[in-house]
């Protein structure tokens, strides 16, 4: 019976054909990335929109969406070294380890527009789908180092994506941690990129 269980938690750690990561395991490689390298950069990303068009345009359409998105993910992961991991339904989340937020944040506003871009090829006319993005990185937007800051980053990456989300889709933000970093407190600057 043991070896059923192992069975079936290895296969929520696989990644998927596109080399994307569930979040279990996703999870697991910002621990381990973060064990070998204390700085690093996350960003996450969220289909605006999706639920309306699978309504509108149904589940084929939404599949389609994703589809794209995980495509063009998975090329930029490949391309920038960068983990690539499904967090939701339709929301992903790329580790730069080693990387500053500088550079991560400049690659993000870049993919959002390619994104979109490639969305509006695959949705059907007269429905919109875009991409909302939150950028975080360690050791700047986080109290712990190491691994224990894996936890943390992913919280306040999330916290500038609702923040992106709030000011309106199509956008991205990233935290800003106030002097002393708390994140219950925190209200991540967004950055206006539409």
């Amino acid at each position: 019976m043991a070896k059923r269980s192992e069975q079936v938690k290895d296969v929520h750690f696989r990644a998927d054909a596109n080399g994307c990561l569930s979040r279990p395991a996703f999870e697991g490689a910002v621990v381990a990335a973060l064990k070998r390298e204390p700085v690093a950069t996350m960003v996450h990303l969220d289909l605006d929109n999706l639920l309306v068009l699978n309504e509108k345009a149904g589940r084929e359409a939404g599949d389609k969406a994703i589809g794209t998105v995980i495509a063009a993910l998975s090329k930029c992961a490949a391309k920038e070294g960068w983990t690539l991991g499904r967090i939701g339904g339709d929301e992903f989340a790329l580790l730069a380890p080693g990387t500053t937020l500088e550079p991560v944040f400049l690659r993000a506003e870049q993919l959002r527009q390619e994104l979109d871009a490639a969305l509006v090829k695959v949705v059907p006319r007269g429905q919109t789908c875009t991409v909302s993005i939150g950028v975080a990185n360690t050791p700047r937007d986080t109290k712990s180092r190491g691994p224990a800051s894996a936890e943390e980053l992913m919280r306040n990456v999330d916290l500038a994506l609702y923040s992106a989300k709030a000011a309106g889709r199509g956008t991205f933000a990233v935290f800003e941690p106030g002097p002393d970093i708390n994140c219950d407190s925190q209200r991540p600057a967004v950055a206006a990129a539409r």
